[in-house]
C-alpha cells in the first residue's frame, strides 16, 4: 500500500553532474513534500567519461567520501534516497544505471536512486512538477518539455555533434573567429584574438594545447564568457555579437522543438551559460519571442542541484509526478 504524502520524511542526497565538476547537496524530505537543505559540497574535477560511457568509478570515488562527510555533519548515517543527474546521462549513462543503485545502497545505505540526465533535474529545479518546457544551457545545451505523461528532447548531442547555441559551442565559434583574425581569413575578430592570446599563448600552438584534453568540452566552454565581454564592449565586437545572436537562435529553436503542444506555455532557461547576462539574454528574449510567440519566459524557481533534490523527495514520498523514462529518469530500488 502505498503511504500518502507527508507519511514520511527522510534523508536526501541530491548530485548535480557537469563538464566543470560535481555538486552535492543532503537535505531533509520534509512531509509536505519540500526538502530542506542541510549542506553542500562541490568537487571542481569533472567525472571522467570513456569507452563505456560515464565512468561509475570515479564518480562514487569523488561522490561516496563528499556524501559522509554531510552525513556525519548532519547526524546521520544513511540516506534514504538518491538523485544523481549527470550531463551525457541519456547517451552514456549505461555504466552509471547499471552500477550506482548497488553501489549507493552499499556505500550510503540508500534504497530508492534515480539517475537523470541533467537536463532533467534542471527541469525539475527550474518548473518544478507542472508542464512546459526547460532550456538547460552550460557546458552543453539540451531542452526538454513535457506535459507529465512523457518527456520531448531536443539536441543535448555534445559538443562534437550538437549542443548548438551552449558553452563550448560559443566558445569553439569565438576561437574560431580568433584563428581566423590570426589567418586574415573574412570573418575573424581582432578583439577575440587578443583574448584567445591571453588566456592560451600564442594560437598557433592552441589546437596541440586543446586537442589532446579529455575536458576539451569545459575548456571551450570557458572561452564563452570572453565572446560576451566583446560582445559587450565598447565598442562592442560585431563578430562576437554575432556569435551570441546566432547562439540564441540555436537556443530558442532547440527550445521551440522541445515545447510539448498545450502544455502550459511556460519556458524557463537554466544553467551556468546564462550567467553571462544580457549580451546573451537580450538575444535570447528575442528569438524565443519569434519561436514561441505564445509562450511565457518565466524564472528558473532554481537550478539542477534543487531539482535533484526533489526528485529525490519525491522518490521518499513514492509521489513523483515526473513522468520515469528509460534514459532519461531511470528509477531503482525498494519503494521506502
Amino acid at each position: 500500500m502505498t503511504p500518502p504524502p507527508g507519511a514520511r520524511a527522510g534523508w536526501v542526497l541530491g548530485v548535480d553532474s557537469g563538464g566543470s565538476g560535481l555538486r552535492i547537496a543532503l537535505g531533509r524530505a520534509g512531509g509536505e513534500g519540500g526538502v530542506r537543505a542541510h549542506g553542500a559540497v562541490v568537487e571542481r574535477e569533472p567525472v571522467r567519461t570513456g569507452a563505456s560511457g560515464i565512468d561509475a568509478g570515479h564518480l562514487l570515488a569523488l561522490l561516496v567520501p563528499a556524501a559522509r562527510s554531510l552525513l556525519a555533519g548532519a547526524g546521520a548515517d544513511r540516506v534514504d534516497a538518491v538523485c544523481v543527474g549527470a550531463a551525457g546521462m541519456a547517451s552514456l549513462g549505461g555504466q552509471l544505471r547499471a552500477d550506482l543503485p548497488g553501489a549507493l545502497a552499499d556505500e550510503l545505505g540508500a534504497r530508492r536512486v534515480a539517475l537523470a540526465a541533467d537536463a532533467v533535474t534542471g527541469y525539475a529545479g527550474a518548473l518544478g512538477e507542472r508542464p512546459g518546457a526547460v532550456v538547460a544551457a552550460g557546458t552543453g545545451m539540451i531542452a526538454l518539455g513535457t506535459d507529465l505523461r512523457g518527456w520531448r528532447r531536443a539536441d543535448g548531442w555534445g559538443h562534437l555533434l550538437g549542443d548548438c547555441g551552449g558553452g563550448a559551442w560559443i566558445g569553439r565559434a569565438g576561437l574560431e573567429a580568433a584563428l581566423r583574425a590570426h589567418d586574415g581569413r573574412a570573418g575573424g575578430s581582432d578583439a577575440l584574438l587578443a583574448r584567445a592570446v591571453a588566456e592560451f599563448g600564442p594560437v598557433a600552438g592552441l589546437p596541440g594545447r586543446l586537442y589532446p584534453r579529455t575536458d576539451r568540452p569545459a575548456v571551450l566552454a570557458a572561452f564563452a564568457p570572453e565572446v560576451a565581454a566583446c560582445a559587450a564592449g565598447d565598442p562592442a565586437d560585431r563578430v562576437a555579437a554575432a556569435i551570441l545572436r546566432q547562439a540564441a537562435r540555436e537556443i530558442a529553436a532547440t527550445a521551440a522543438a522541445a515545447c510539448p503542444p498545450g502544455a502550459g506555455g511556460e519556458v524557463a532557461l537554466t544553467g551556468g551559460l546564462f550567467r553571462m547576462g544580457e549580451p546573451l539574454l537580450a538575444p535570447v528574449r528575442e528569438e524565443l519571442a519569434r519561436a514561441l510567440p505564445d509562450a511565457a519566459v518565466v524564472p528558473a524557481a532554481g537550478g539542477p542541484l534543487d531539482g535533484a533534490l526533489l526528485i529525490g523527495g519525491g522518490l521518499t514520498r513514492d509521489a513523483l509526478r515526473l513522468p520515469v523514462d528509460a534514459a532519461l529518469l531511470h528509477l531503482a530500488g525498494d519503494p521506502l
